[in-house]
């Protein structure tokens, strides 16, 4: 009997090891199916233009920020597109501040080219997370509130006070969002001293970080001249002298291409030319006059012009080779962004240990177990210049390492396993940048930052 007893007990107690061991795990798999979960949630909510559903995702952040007992407030500066504001007050609030940016709004899909409808947030057996922004930039904007609720967990207080701004209409220039806060009073009183917001996907291990950004200069070339037969070789018509022009500007493209193909320049180094629309002939009922050559004939281009770049010298190749007036051609700017701050120089962030932000961030990303690859000049343009523009450093980062670059493209995804690991990345970044105490440094001109 006794003998019994004894097997007895020590099944109980072999039992209750395992279960306590397992415990841990369960809590575990609990946590990041909830993190998941409210991933998944601001995913699903329809956001893309040209009628994202903007009060159903400030609702649902601000309840999230409530939640994390974080001020909140939604402000809009154009009716109908509120931009949340949330506020993590810290013991120093004279200090300059941490601002934590992300944009609400995607880009439309093709729904018949998915394997899953892009605001389903379906996830796969694989650990993919298929939706619209699941890249772009609904992940950065969840990462930053799950890195501050861990924080919040491990009753960490900040000494800056930490801003999250959700902003709008980013996808179609930002004007109604981003550019009015920058430049609105609300944006002066928060005294942000540094910026974080998008970056892209990286293929390999390695994180990619942005300090600077192509700006864009969408530009319209017009060509005139005299109608005439279709049958006639004219000089000067409108048509010839606008092929003329293209021809140049292809041989251009063709050579800054060339430099990417080498491998001597990144594609956020050289100037991009695209063309984007051809507006030409004269209409009829059953579609294009065909024996009249018009007398007036238009194509736009999208050029991205890095902050290396010289502004004047393209200017000069756009007046002189591109549309020149001797051809009866003429130029026009839909868009023409600078590339160049009030004191003429570069709008960009520097990367060396001139600006503390950037040592602080590269160190925070590595004490995370993440690598950071060579600093990139963004190919395309976001919020950030913005910011830029006024001088403050802002860094690109969307912490997406070993996933391909589908942004704007078919069945964007990002493995669960990476949205996590972004987290923790995100939760040594804030507590970095919220600790920092740089004994007087603030002061410095933010032009030489």
């Amino acid at each position: 009997m006794e003998v019994s007893c004894r097997i007895i007990f020590c099944i109980l107690l072999l039992a209750a090891v395992s279960m306590e061991g397992a415990e841990p795990e369960s809590e575990s798999e609990s946590e990041e199916s909830s993190i998941i979960s409210r991933f998944q949630q601001y995913l699903k909510i329809n956001t893309a233009q040209p009628t994202p559903r903007y009060q159903e995702v400030a609702d649902f952040l601000i309840s999230e920020g409530k939640g994390l007992s974080l001020e909140s407030e939604s402000i809009e500066f154009v009716g109908g597109k509120p931009l949340v504001l949330l506020k993590w007050e810290g013991k120093n609030p004279h200090l300059p501040s941490i601002l934590l940016y992300s944009h609400t709004d995607v880009v439309p899909s093709e729904h018949s080219k998915w394997t899953h409808h892009p605001f389903s947030a379906h996830l796969d057996s694989h650990g993919r997370i298929f939706a619209r922004g699941s890249q772009d930039m609904k992940c950065v904007g969840m990462q930053y509130l799950e890195a501050v609720r861990r924080l919040k967990a491990r009753n960490f207080q900040p000494l800056r006070s930490l801003y999250l701004a959700f902003s709008p209409d980013e996808e179609i220039g930002g004007h109604d969002g981003a550019e009015k806060f920058a430049q609105s009073e609300i944006f002066q009183r928060m005294n942000v001293g540094v910026v974080l917001d998008e970056g892209l996907a990286s293929p390999d291990a390695h994180y990619r970080a942005f300090y600077a950004e192509r700006t864009p200069w969408w530009m319209v070339i017009k060509s005139v001249g005299a109608p005439g037969h279709g049958s006639k070789l004219y000089d000067n018509s409108a048509m010839e002298n606008l092929l003329k022009s293209i021809e140049s500007i292809r041989r251009f493209r063709a050579s800054q291409f060339d430099l990417i193909k080498a491998g001597l320049k990144a594609e956020g180094d050289v100037v991009s030319v695209n063309m984007v629309f051809l507006k030409a002939g004269t209409p009829s009922p059953t579609g294009f006059v065909m024996n009249l050559q018009p007398s007036e004939a238009e194509a736009g281009f999208d050029i991205r012009v890095p902050p290396t770049a010289d502004p004047e010298s393209l200017e000069r190749r756009i007046a002189e080779e591109w549309a020149p007036s001797s051809r009866n051609m003429s130029f026009s700017f839909k868009q023409k962004a600078p590339t160049r701050n009030k004191s003429g120089k570069p709008i960009l962030t520097k990367t060396d240990g001139s600006n503390p932000w950037w040592d602080l961030f590269e160190n925070a990303v590595q004490k995370a177990g993440g690598k950071l690859g060579k600093p990139e000049v963004f190919p395309a343009a976001t919020d950030s210049r913005y910011f830029r523009e006024l001088g403050l450093p802002a860094i690109g980062f969307s912490p997406m390492a070993n996933t391909p670059v589908l942004l704007h493209d078919h069945n964007e995804f990002l493995h669960k396993d990476e949205y996590l690991k972004g987290i923790e990345i995100y939760e040594s970044i804030i507590k970095a940048y919220a600790s920092f105490n740089d004994h007087g440094r603030d002061g410095a001109s933010k032009d030489e930052l």
